[in-house]
């Protein structure tokens, strides 16, 4: 979903060594324009290439002046709307912006289950363990275990 930069509330993070978003996209998408040569307004922040942008969100969500906004595709928001996600610390309110100018705003968890509640392993066969004695190279603990113990007997 494209992502834009409004320069009317961009401040280029004054005050600061980096503009917020320049330091999270994960992309390196986002630049300043310092002196307005490329957006034709200096110190505005900008995204020099939408098609390349992974939608991880991170500057959207960062910036303090919340002045990137999303242009979600027209299945997910009407053509000519425009969306704002919010980041709280629970939740992502996310402003919608009608064409008519009717906004509605919804909000959507950040987490669905308490924070350190799940356990990635779980119901997981046991780790493979290296062995590099063997042809094969990695074996489960039991079957590295057995082969160990071939091995001390000499069969």
């Amino acid at each position: 979903m494209p992502t834009f930069v409004r320069t009317d509330k961009c401040d280029g993070c004054k005050g600061q060594d980096m503009a917020a978003c320049i330091y999270v996209c994960l992309h390196g998408l986002m630049l300043l324009d310092k002196y307005g040569s490329v957006t034709g307004h200096a110190m505005k922040a900008f995204n020099q290439e939408r098609e390349q942008c992974w939608e991880s969100y991170a500057w959207v969500n960062i910036c303090p002046q919340q002045a990137i906004e999303v242009r979600h595709y027209a299945d997910v928001v009407p053509i000519g709307a425009s969306v704002q996600p919010s980041r709280g610390s629970e939740s992502i309110m996310w402003t919608i912006k009608f064409r008519n100018g009717t906004l509605k705003r919804f909000q959507s968890p950040i987490r669905a289950t308490a924070e350190g509640s799940i356990d990635p392993y779980k119901d997981k066969p046991a780790a493979a363990v290296y062995c590099g004695a063997t042809p094969r190279g990695i074996m489960n603990r039991k079957v590295a275990a057995r082969y160990l113990v071939a091995v001390v007997r000499g069969t």
